[in-house]
């Protein structure tokens, strides 16, 4: 069913995935029933392990982790998806069973978007699929870019080194040695696959040499 609060579409038309696509065409979508738009509280899953998929969330507000949890419980976070970003977009595109779980890190509201629409045979010669295809691809690229930063900071195999790269990371990305980081402590142990206590050990041990300052989740990297 169309969503008939049309505020959403002004949102949504200045993200990348919808790049260069008009306000007539998300109209034209929004009528074909592309859009449907759902509210999380923190915690609770979105999509699950194995599920097979024909949406992709796109976030108007909250944040979502990209998790990857065994049948012992153990959580790996591999990746923070914020407001205005997309997630399971190749999951919905190509139909294969989740690897990850989706979780609404904080309240959230998704809006999500049909992509069985863009392999319907009746669109193929709609000007917004091309549009769309070609932003889809971008996002993709992207987000393989992030996963390979993860797995920088994942390679070392002392804690130390894993904080340094992430922490450098960050500084690049943040233009500043002075940042804040999308993580508590007990995610950013599952981020960097670190056990917690061992984490906060080592962060007040390049605390007391000199190396960093943090208050909760803002850190200042010191020269």
């Amino acid at each position: 069913m169309k969503l008939t609060n049309l505020n959403f579409l002004n949102d949504i038309s200045k993200l990348i995935f919808f790049n260069q696509v008009s306000f007539e065409e998300l109209q034209e979508l929004n009528n074909l029933g592309a859009f449907t738009e759902k509210d999380f509280s923190k915690g609770n899953i979105i999509f699950h392990t194995g599920d097979v998929v024909s949406k992709m969330g796109i976030i108007m507000h909250g944040t979502v982790f990209i998790e990857s949890n065994d049948i012992w419980g153990n959580r790996s976070i591999l990746s923070v998806v914020e407001k205005g970003q997309a997630f399971a977009e190749s999951y919905g595109y190509t139909k294969s069973p989740m690897l990850v779980d989706a979780v609404a890190a904080e309240n959230s509201t998704i809006v999500f978007f049909n992509l069985n629409i863009l392999l319907e045979d009746i669109y193929q010669t709609k000007p917004w699929l091309f549009k769309i295809q070609k932003n889809l691809l971008l996002i993709a690229t992207n987000k393989n870019i992030i996963l390979s930063n993860r797995s920088f900071c994942t390679a070392p195999k002392t804690i130390r080194e894993r904080l340094s790269i992430y922490f450098s990371q960050q500084a690049m990305i943040n233009k500043s040695s002075d940042f804040t980081i999308p993580f508590n402590r007990q995610q950013l142990a599952d981020f960097l696959n670190l056990d917690r206590s061992a984490l906060s050990k080592e962060l007040c041990k390049m605390r007391d040499e000199g190396l960093i300052e943090f208050n909760k989740n803002h850190f200042k990297l010191l020269e």
